[in-house]
């Protein structure tokens, strides 16, 4: 198999990982229906083309990023996953240096601006690790790399190797899949949660905390992500939330990615329903609020069942039942209560806070001119003192 039919079998399924995705891999049509993000093909024959996807860095910056497997053999007999052991399809391995020879041309081309490496579990998480870390190493040292690199982390990798990772790549990973140990169990038996899992995260933070920035990459540390199958093992919402919180919290996480389940022919999971992909936009917007909104997880809306309601996003439920006989009053209110109001995002409450320094905001015109979605926030504001007047149509559907 040449190197092009190989990186196209890699990373065939790799709309699984959400890595860098702005939206966590859904949009919005313009039929306002939830569809899935395709990978971009950059070639003239899309049979051919190894997937490259758009992606968007920590920092903002858009790119084109390949999402691929060094290699697809595994060992792991995760119930939900493609790459599971025993599962008939066809394997392929990359050498590091094979690899990292095809993106380097790949990359001198214009076809890929960055790289999400992973692999399958063959031989053992440390040799497994040795396969990615060398296959970087090669990028930065013998093809002079300086773009962007997501590594992954490998269950049962070593402090040492999560170390060489942070030092080669502007961002690690590992993939939790469940919000704890009892939920794993459901997904993936042979994985332990704590000691192969969460523990690299916990490495990744204590080496931060040990080590001077100007020991990693471009002198600043590596940000950590880490993804959930979201209804894979019938988690609830609260779960993977309480989950992802502390994370953020304790570990410093950047974020969290969601993939909502969806079942894979000949896999112990393959007659499991699949998940609502709506599911997993809520809770990518649930994660940030509290991420970037001053939200606790208590304040989230949960339905009796431990879930978010899917018909809403969770700021506009909240604010239907905390806001609407309590409006925030605009000329008053600190930057955490202006956030909290649907509408008004993070550049819209400091133009409001620099606004008022000069003058009393009076009507929606002016919030507009702020960035505000003006129409979306009236409903739970006061205009100096009085609610804003608007348009029924406004509402309206």
């Amino acid at each position: 198999m040449n190197p092009l039919d190989t990186l196209i079998e890699l990373s065939s399924q790799m709309t699984l990982e959400h890595a860098e995705e702005s939206r966590g891999g859904l949009r919005y049509s313009t039929t306002k229906t939830i569809e899935s993000s395709k990978p971009t093909c950059y070639s003239p024959k899309e049979s051919r083309a190894a997937f490259v996807h758009p992606a968007q860095l920590p920092n903002g910056k858009s790119i084109k990023l390949l999402k691929t497997l060094l290699s697809s053999a595994c060992e792991r007999d995760c119930f939900y996953c493609p790459f599971r052991a025993g599962r008939d399809f066809r394997r392929a391995t990359f050498k590091p240096d094979e690899f990292a020879n095809l993106f380097s041309k790949m990359n001198q081309s214009g076809f890929a601006q960055g790289v999400f490496l992973s692999s399958g579990l063959a031989g053992g998480g440390v040799r497994t690790q040795d396969q990615l870390l060398d296959a970087a190493d090669i990028l930065r040292k013998k093809h002079q790399f300086k773009g962007y690199i997501h590594l992954k982390i490998m269950p049962g990798a070593e402090k040492d190797q999560v170390f060489r990772a942070m030092q080669l790549a502007d961002r690690v990973s590992i993939n939790l899949e469940a919000p704890n140990t009892e939920r794993l169990a459901r997904l993936a038996p042979h994985k332990t949660f704590i000691e192969e899992l969460l523990r690299p995260l916990r490495w990744v933070e204590e080496i931060r905390r040990a080590v001077p920035a100007h020991q990693f990459w471009n002198g600043k540390y590596p940000s950590t992500v880490t993804q959930f199958v979201a209804g894979g093992a019938d988690e609830s919402d609260l779960e993977l939330l309480t989950t992802t919180h502390w994370l953020t919290k304790n570990l410093r996480l950047k974020r969290a990615y969601f993939s909502a389940f969806h079942p894979i022919r000949d896999t112990p999971l393959e007659n499991k329903p699949a998940v609502n992909p709506l599911r997993e936009h809520r809770l990518y917007q649930a994660s940030f609020l509290i991420r970037d909104y001053g939200f606790e997880v208590e304040d989230l809306p949960f339905a009796s069942d431990e879930n978010l309601p899917l018909h809403s996003d969770p700021k506009l439920a909240w604010a239907q039942l905390n806001l609407v006989h309590a409006p925030v009053e605009v000329n008053r209110a600190g930057r955490r209560e202006l956030m909290r109001v649907p509408g008004i995002g993070q550049r819209g409450a400091e133009a409001i806070l620099s606004a008022r320094r000069i003058r009393k905001l009076r009507d929606l015109s002016s919030l507009k001119k702020l960035g505000v979605i003006a129409e979306r926030a009236a409903p739970y504001l006061l205009l100096d003192g009085r609610k804003a007047a608007v348009q029924p149509a406004l509402f309206g559907g």
